[in-house]
């Protein structure tokens, strides 16, 4: 049967079509959306909360000679699938196949790489900026949640663009209510009269009259701040410098049209506020958006509790135990395995929002005075706080933990969220040590081990589940520095870090190799590592993590330092971002695998 959306191949199409066309659009739209996540995985809830709002945007503005710039992405596929993209909807997330998030490379109608929040208003002001050095009169738009405005990037460019005369456009997406409540006929009225034509010239017209008149334009411009204030939520927007419009009803298309045409029309910063229902036209993720924010593909099953369940529980569990645990996020509560916590200790419970430089200092001043801060975070987002971790914890040496999930590739999330680096900017900090398990029960450890050192500390482990072994409920330690001989073996050592193990043994039976689990990335066991290094060969580090810099480097450093010329081959990620695909197909490609663990011997040792 042919849809409405069969027709659609472009923002041309659309545009060509009445304007009473775009419902059965957005459901034909939404259903495109649910259907394919449930086969590729992927955002089903933010996504179906924007579906009336990005066919607004694209039937009004003139894309992609008019920017449109999505906050981190993760409500962009209505947006692709107008833009050309519909019938590659299924290879979402694939290897090969579309990225889940916008990509420069992938379409002109995706204008910048996002996957981080909050980054939208600098992106869209700078090419608004760009387009007046250029004389041109095309538009720039920012799409923001609600959420991304908790991070101090929004509102560091939110100031900028207050103070430009650049043709901006934020669109606030209120999903969750967080800031008004006020959306009705009224609300509606009131922004489409704001916007248009008349209230403009009139307050514009009064401004050059008034302004001859100081008293008078002072009282006039306080009068109409506290009218606007009666009734829309905007003031402080209008402080920063932006024309407010809203709230209005994000579903409704007549007035998303009609505002977004005015808004148009007006130069200078404008900002319209929308509030929309996440999972809107499905009923599951309507009732639990926050369930049906990240989705995996349908039948897909975990074998066993992952990593991030590991965390939660042994959260839970040190807790119990000692009444100084304080857990924060920045608003990854369930992604880091935080939601038992949260329920069961409320009070010592803090979810910062998308805050994550705020998130490590507000941990370091908690471990100032004798609390014990545990940070849970995602390797990618750490990145964001590199100052604070720094400055605020390592120099001044704090017993602030950091549990650091999604380290190395994450599979279909692709480049903007692998935690590729963490081994390599968090070795290079002192006063630091930085842990990675081998697996479930010494991830337990580890964190244990961890929260009772003195000083900072880190564990980072990988998204997904480990080997499977059997977890003990002990929250018992290891001996810091110390690495683990996980099989005996001839000619050649492998020192493995982390999720790399499991392979290691499985190659080194092939290989006739030594395996060792080296468990710390610092501070390193350098007695074994002579040791081995004396008695064997070849010595073969592999990591989940870019070999610059990372755990390999470190052991090639200190034999380096000690006149060891045993020689080493460091195997990790290569210097490259790493695109979306599956997990072990992703680690093949870039030779993290058994094969490519004796190819790499055979080089020096062949068969």
């Amino acid at each position: 049967m042919t849809t409405l959306l069969s027709q659609i191949n472009s923002p041309d199409d659309l545009r060509r079509l009445d304007k009473n066309e775009l419902p059965q659009l957005a459901t034909d739209i939404r259903a495109l959306i649910v259907d394919s996540v449930q086969q590729t995985g992927g955002h089903i809830s933010s996504n179906l909360g924007v579906v009336e709002l990005t066919l607004a945007i694209h039937y009004i503005f003139n894309t992609p000679e008019d920017r449109i710039v999505w906050d981190v992405g993760h409500q962009s596929y209505a947006h692709k699938i107008i833009t050309g993209r519909r019938d590659q909807m299924q290879t979402m997330r694939q290897a090969g196949g579309l990225s889940g998030f916008p990509k420069r490379s992938e379409s002109p109608y995706d204008t910048f790489g996002v996957g981080h929040s909050s980054t939208s208003i600098s992106a869209a002001l700078g090419m608004a900026i760009a387009a007046q050095a250029q004389h041109s009169d095309r538009h720039s738009i920012a799409i923001i949640g609600d959420g991304a405005l908790t991070a101090g990037q929004a509102y560091e460019a939110l100031a900028h663009a207050g103070d430009m005369n650049a043709n901006l456009l934020v669109i606030l997406n209120d999903n969750e209510m967080s800031i008004s409540k006020n959306v009705g006929g009224m609300s509606n009225y009131l922004a489409r009269m704001l916007s248009g034509n008349f209230y403009t010239s009139a307050r514009e017209g009064s401004k050059k009259v008034l302004e001859k008149l100081p008293p008078a334009w002072e009282f006039a411009r306080r009068a109409e701040e506290h009218v606007k204030g009666m009734v829309i939520p905007g003031t402080l927007f209008e402080e920063m410098g932006f024309n407010y419009i809203g709230p209005i009803d994000g579903h409704d298309l007549d007035t998303l049209l009609s505002t977004l045409s005015n808004l148009r029309e007006r130069k200078g910063p404008q900002f319209l506020h929308i509030v929309t229902k996440k999972g809107k036209g499905y009923q599951p993720a309507e009732s639990e958006p926050n369930k049906y924010h990240g989705v995996s593909p349908a039948g897909s099953k975990p074998s066993g509790p992952s990593y991030t369940q590991v965390f939660g529980q042994w959260l839970c569990d040190m807790a119990e135990a000692d009444n100084d645990l304080i857990a924060i996020t920045p608003a990854m509560c369930d992604g880091s395995g935080l939601s038992d916590f949260a329920e069961q200790y409320p009070d010592r419970y803090f979810d910062v929002g998308i805050a994550e430089q705020h998130a490590v200092t507000l941990a370091a001043g908690i471990a100032t005075e004798g609390k014990k801060p545990v940070v849970a975070i995602y390797s990618t987002f750490l990145q964001r706080a590199y100052d604070q971790l720094i400055h605020d914890v390592a120099l001044q040496n704090l017993p602030v933990m950091f549990a650091i999930d999604r380290a190395g590739l994450v599979g279909a999330d692709g480049a903007t969220h692998a935690g590729s680096f963490d081994l390599s900017y968090l070795r290079c900090i002192p006063n630091l040590i930085v842990m990675a398990p081998a697996d479930e029960n010494e991830c337990r450890q580890m964190l244990t081990t961890a929260y009772h050192h003195s000083g900072p500390s880190a564990v980072r482990y990988p998204r997904g589940t480990g080997p499977g072994v059997t977890i003990s409920p002990s929250l018992s330690s290891i001996e810091i520095g110390k690495a683990e001989i996980k099989r005996q073996g001839k000619k050649i050592a492998i020192l493995a870090f982390g999720s790399m193990v499991s392979i290691a043994e499985e190659a080194a039976k092939t290989l006739e190799a030594t395996i060792i689990n080296m468990r710390f990335v610092k501070p390193l066991d350098t007695a074994l590592i002579t040791q081995i290094a004396q008695s064997h060969e070849l010595l073969i580090t592999i990591e989940e993590n870019t070999t610059l810099g990372g755990a390999g480097s470190a052991v090639a450093e200190y034999l380096l330092s000690e006149g060891i010329d045993t020689p080493i081959s460091l195997m990790g990620l290569p210097d490259q971002f790493i695109d979306h695909g599956q997990h072990p197909q992703q680690l093949r490609d870039c030779g993290l695998s058994v094969e490519g663990i004796i190819d790499t011997a055979r080089r020096y040792f062949p068969a």
